[in-house]
């Protein structure tokens, strides 16, 4: 078993910060990617941002030059460093990750955090 544990949503007014937190736990061999995704009431969920094991990343247009994702691979923890925050940003984060929980094992097994909730508001 593994699991995807989020931290550091909340409350925040418009133009500010917060950073978000995810460590993975359980059964890890390897992590390959590991991402935020969001997901805004009435709409479909999407990806924010996207880091591979290496250090690649990738970001929606939306929170392009605001959002900075980086990971720490010791400590299996991916984080989302979210500025200038905006209304539109308010939404459920959900961290994302492609585990192997074996070294005998071909695939990735794609695992999902439960979310945390971020409140963009005055």
């Amino acid at each position: 078993q593994v699991q995807l544990v989020e931290s550091g949503g909340g409350l925040v007014q418009p133009g500010g910060s917060l950073r978000l937190s995810c460590a993975a736990s359980g059964s890890i061999f390897s992590i390959n990617a590991m991402g935020w995704y969001r997901q805004a009431p009435g709409k479909e969920r999407e990806l924010v941002a996207k880091i591979t094991s290496r250090g690649s990343t990738n970001y929606a247009d939306s929170v392009k030059g605001r959002t900075t994702i980086s990971r720490d691979n010791a400590k299996n923890t991916v984080y989302l460093q979210m500025n200038s925050l905006k209304p539109e940003d308010t939404a459920v984060y959900y961290c994302n990750a492609d585990v192997k929980m074996s070294e005998y094992v071909l695939r990735y097994l794609e695992v999902w955090g439960q979310g945390t909730l971020v409140t963009v508001s005055s």
